[in-house]
């Protein structure tokens, strides 16, 4: 007998097997009546993660009235889309998706993403309250900076020139965060008083803002991308945890501030992955001192949070072997004996799901590898540090399970 026997019958007593989407219905029901249902994924790069939180998601919005879609991506790029789904934007799916052109752009430009846009817009077309489709994410501190003159343009031209003046400050670092991190850390050349000088005048003139087409939300998140972007490049070179607290704090907030629009009776679908939304308490992100937005959600709203966290035993994924190259389709390996994923295989070679609960939450309370991989992936080290240390209960309140998957359909690849 091994040490997983006893994880492995737990899996088989409470698991539910997944053959159709109907198959989920235990899922919907049980976040259907949370403020924020957050949908996790063990990859970026793998297809069945995406239709499946597609899925719920369609379920949650037509049949428990969920207000919007809020996920790990930039907010520039994902208005856009907001934009077309809403009826602004008078282009079509595959267009509006364009926006994504930033490495990895594959997160978001791809099939699987495309047919949910679609949905969006045809549910939106005749929906009584429209459902909308945001970027969490801090990255985007050039684009935002862009959208910030573009909008001042249209209802504040007074006020471009004095804007453009303090955004100059960071023309020298060529559109790339690392040179800004780097200057501002070994050479002491940062922007943040012309940032922060910007954002508070913002702020004053904030209510003379229109709010048609959500100009006014547009304006307020992008102004705070450019504040925690900032802020985010300067910390990334010190190492530590710093720079990881200021990009899941970032995320926290902006949903917040999307939340605010849609008003006191909104409900949040959030898609991160299961690094972002899993609680960071239950893994050993806590021993280094990292917060993430499944922690500090459940912190702050406690019993109105609900994460649902995703992973495969085998299969294929979208990847890159190193930052800013280019993406292959890579094999995903078996998983690593004695990890979870390894055991809900032992279970059945099957896709299952399971619910936590106060009643079997001691069943699954040991701590097991879990496997996480990112935009950055190496098949052959993966046993090395693709393996997160977590009490699996205690970080998720249910788990999907795809024992193959296979890789996402890129777009613009």
């Amino acid at each position: 007998m091994n040490f997983n026997d006893g994880l492995v019958q737990s899996i088989k007593n409470h698991a539910v097997r997944i053959d159709t989407y109907e198959d989920l219905d235990s899922i919907v029901k049980a976040a259907a009546n949370k403020q924020y249902v957050m949908l996790g994924e063990a990859s970026h790069g793998t297809s069945e993660f995406y239709t499946i939180r597609a899925e719920i998601s369609k379920r949650l919005i037509a049949e428990h009235g969920f207000s919007f879609i809020a996920v790990e991506g930039d907010w520039p790029s994902c208005f856009t889309v907001n934009q077309y789904i809403k009826g602004h934007n008078k282009t079509d799916a595959h267009t509006a998706l364009q926006d994504f052109h930033r490495w990895p752009s594959w997160m978001w430009a791809n099939e699987e993403i495309l047919e949910l846009v679609k949905w969006l817009q045809k549910y939106n077309d005749t929906a009584d309250k429209q459902v909308g489709f945001y970027g969490l994410d801090v990255y985007s501190l050039w684009e935002s900076m862009e959208e910030i003159i573009k909008q001042l343009e249209r209802i504040s031209p007074e006020n471009v020139e004095s804007v453009k003046q303090a955004f100059s400050c960071f023309e020298p670092f060529e559109r790339r965060g690392e040179n800004y991190a780097i200057s501002s850390v070994y050479y002491g050349e940062d922007c943040t008083e012309e940032v922060i000088k910007v954002l508070i005048d913002l702020q004053n003139k904030r209510k003379s803002y229109p709010k048609e087409e959500e100009g006014d939300l547009n304006l307020e998140v992008n102004s705070l991308v450019m504040l925690d972007a900032e802020r985010y490049y300067r910390a990334m070179v010190k190492g530590g945890a710093e720079d990881w607290n200021i990009r899941d704090t970032h995320m926290v907030s902006a949903l917040e501030k999307v939340m605010n629009a849609h008003g006191e009776r909104a409900k949040a679908i959030i898609w991160e992955h299961n690094t972002h939304i899993g609680d960071a308490r239950a893994t050993d992100m806590a021993d280094d001192g990292m917060i993430n937005v499944g922690q500090i959600l459940r912190e702050k709203y406690s019993q109105q949070v609900y994460a649902v966290g995703f992973g495969t035993h085998r299969g294929t994924v979208i990847a890159s072997n190193q930052w800013g190259n280019s993406v292959n389709v890579m094999e995903v390996p078996d998983a690593k004996v004695g990890s979870w994923e390894d055991a809900l295989h032992q279970a059945g070679a099957f896709d299952k799901y399971i619910l936590f609960n106060k009643k079997n939450k001691r069943e699954f309370g040991s701590v097991l590898g879990h496997r996480a991989i990112g935009v950055v992936y190496d098949p052959e080290l993966e046993h090395l540090g693709n393996y997160v240390p977590s009490y699996v209960s205690r970080r998720y309140d249910a788990f999907i399970f795809i024992d193959e998957t296979k890789a996402l359909s890129p777009i613009f690849i």
